[in-house]
């Protein structure tokens, strides 16, 4: 009986339960999509090649390669000035900075420097709320 009064936690992997709880419930509920529809997504591929033809390639594959970059970099960037969330800060500033030129259709001077604006502003603020009344550090 004394053992029910007493908790064990294996911290170790505690912290594990529901990550993975959650990954399987998600699992089973695209089974269940795919088994629900089923005959939907058989008949799919003309759906799929018409939009693939028409996708805008450099956009699409630009930002997978850009949110790639930002999340890869900022780490080893962070690594120079550890705990004080400079490799947010600058791979930030980057990534919204060029996702920003790469989704602009008129690129002349008037509208990237708004852009650059809160290319730099944006992040800058996002960082300090963090940083000084949050008291949490970024990588």
């Amino acid at each position: 009986m004394g053992s029910l009064a007493s908790v064990t936690i294996d911290f170790d992997t505690s912290h594990l339960i529901f990550p993975t709880m959650i990954a399987v419930i998600l699992g089973l509920l695209g089974l269940a999509i795919v088994i629900r529809d089923r005959r939907r997504i058989a008949t799919a591929g003309a759906f799929w090649r018409r939009t693939f033809a028409e996708m805008d390639r450099m956009r699409f594959f630009g930002t997978l390669v850009l949110v790639l970059l930002y999340f890869s970099l900022m780490l080893p960037i962070g690594d120079f000035w550890p705990n004080t969330g400079m490799g947010f800060l600058i791979c930030s500033v980057i990534f919204v900075f060029l996702s920003g030129l790469l989704f602009m259709h008129d690129r002349d001077l008037k509208q990237i420097i708004p852009l650059a604006i809160v290319a730099v502003v944006a992040p800058t603020f996002v960082w300090w709320l963090f940083t000084y009344p949050f008291f949490l550090t970024l990588p």
